[in-house]
């Protein structure tokens, strides 16, 4: 995919199509991603968990990551997102404002 396309909830795509990078991220979004894969990732899947990307807004400086694993039910996950992973993202990419998680939408996604 070449561009942003709003997603449809009869896709059926819907739940994987964020797995295929757009070629023109932004320098933002390419630094966001590689934080997570070289620094964030490793340290959630040792807990059991993993954490995938699943947007940014420039606008409102807001980064939107999805827990899964061990990680989506893990009561302190929402002190893990705010307190390691945000923290470190707001260090490296100051355009950042605040991190969001996003909840799963069924048992699968858990």
């Amino acid at each position: 995919a070449l561009r942003h396309v709003k997603a449809s909830p009869k896709s059926p795509w819907e739940d994987c199509i964020h797995k295929y990078p757009v070629q023109d991220d932004s320098e933002t979004v390419a630094m966001i991603k590689e934080l997570l894969e070289t620094r964030i990732r490793p340290a959630v899947q040792d807990d059991g968990g993993d954490i995938e990307y699943r947007g940014f807004d420039p606008d409102t400086g807001i980064v939107k990551l999805k827990m899964q694993g061990a990680c989506s039910g893990c009561p302190s996950s929402s002190v893990t997102l705010k307190s390691g992973i945000e923290n470190m993202l707001m260090h490296y990419i100051p355009e950042l404002l605040e991190s969001k998680m996003q909840e799963a939408r069924s048992k699968k996604d858990t």
